[in-house]
């Protein structure tokens, strides 16, 4: 069974927080600190933005979509969306903050949330 890594459980616990035009997206250092608590999330580079990415494997199309559906509520309940694809057998999902142009910590609290849901799903 796939774990959340333990230091990144902190960002589990935390609590996003509204963001504004004026709010900074993270430095560069930042996300280097932020990505080394979710090692199989990627950073890509996208129209000028820096996006969280991660691509999960599951055995059939139904699986991938209760996982998205799992995604949407959470992300519903902390009104922070991200993109998803779902296939055949995977799913996609990208967090970036639109007003701050990037990525802030919200984007990871997300991604961390991301990552408990899959250990948590990917024994059924």
């Amino acid at each position: 069974m796939n774990q959340i890594p333990k230091n990144a459980v902190d960002l589990v616990s935390g609590d996003c927080e509204p963001c504004h035009g004026d709010t900074p997206a993270l430095t560069a250092a930042e996300i280097e600190e932020f990505s080394g608590l979710l090692p199989d999330w990627q950073v890509i580079e996208r129209d000028g933005m820096s996006i969280l990415s991660r691509q999960y494997r599951f055995k059939n199309f139904m699986q991938a979509l209760a996982f998205t559906r799992a995604i949407a509520d959470q992300a519903e309940r902390a009104n922070h969306h991200p993109a998803i694809l779902v296939e055949w057998g995977k799913a996609r999902v990208e967090w970036w903050t639109h007003k701050v142009k990037g990525l802030h910590r919200n984007d990871f609290i997300m991604a961390a949330r991301t990552e408990r849901l899959f250990s948590e799903r990917v024994d059924e």
